[in-house]
């Protein structure tokens, strides 16, 4: 959602707090989870513009910033000693594409989509009707998804683009590096782990190729609910907001 994992943290952390701090306001006019969503949404869609947002201004000047990176050519054994970085630089991008949708259009998908929310509980989410929800999402997969048939190699072998080689630029360059990666950690599960098991739909997408990448990429075991919370307690700061 915001392209960079230091500001998920702080973002994940405010949200947590903002729910703390509204618990006394639930009316039960609602079921809590639905009433839980719909804070946590809208402090997604209002939180303020960061650093990793500010990189991004559409799809076609994020085109014109990937196709300025060269892709000198690699022998078998760099495709093998390249390929962390490779994979590094394929989420990096991919998490690019996302931030050139606007903050609905983004949330829509990354909920709609990738993690496989149906319809009527995207729709309560975002208090608009079931329709209107699967136009919006329609409408985020379109724009998402014809970029990456236009640019990524990934999805059309015919474009230029290819993770291995621009790694390798960009490692040469100093702006990539094993030891500094922050999208392709180590962590054991996967974003389809927490995909929706039935979901509007999902039958028709299933086999499509931008959002099996998406549910691929690396998440949590179980995003440090424990952690996160404990961290809020602990933190003295935080905590005089709650008095």
């Amino acid at each position: 959602m915001v392209h960079d994992p230091n500001d998920a943290m702080d973002l994940t952390q405010e949200t947590l707090l903002k729910v703390i701090t509204k618990l006394s306001q639930f009316s039960f006019k609602s079921s809590f989870r639905t009433w839980l969503y719909r804070i946590v949404v809208n402090e997604f869609l209002q939180t303020k513009r960061r650093q990793g947002a500010q990189k991004f201004t559409s799809f076609e000047d994020y085109g014109t910033q990937l196709d300025a990176i060269p892709n000198p050519d690699l022998n078998e054994e760099e495709y093998i000693a390249f390929a962390e970085l490779s994979r590094e630089m394929q989420i990096r991008c991919m998490s690019g594409m996302l931030m050139c949708l606007n903050r609905e259009q983004r949330l829509i998908y990354i909920l709609g989509d990738t993690f496989g929310t149906n319809h009527k509980v995207g729709a309560e989410i975002f208090e608009m009707s079931p329709q209107n929800f699967r136009t919006k999402l329609h409408r985020a997969r379109k724009d998402l998804h014809n970029f990456m048939q236009n640019k990524c190699g990934l999805i059309n072998q015919a474009n230029p683009c290819r993770c291995p080689k621009k790694a390798k630029f960009l490692k040469q360059a100093g702006a990539l590096d094993e030891k500094k990666m922050e999208f392709n950690i180590s962590y054991k599960h996967k974003i389809v782990s927490y995909a929706e098991e039935s979901y509007e739909g999902l039958m028709e997408h299933i086999e499509d190729k931008v959002t099996q990448l998406y549910r691929e990429h690396p998440t949590k075991e179980d995003f440090d609910k424990t952690t996160l919370v404990s961290q809020i307690l602990n933190d003295k700061d935080l905590m005089t907001y709650l008095k």
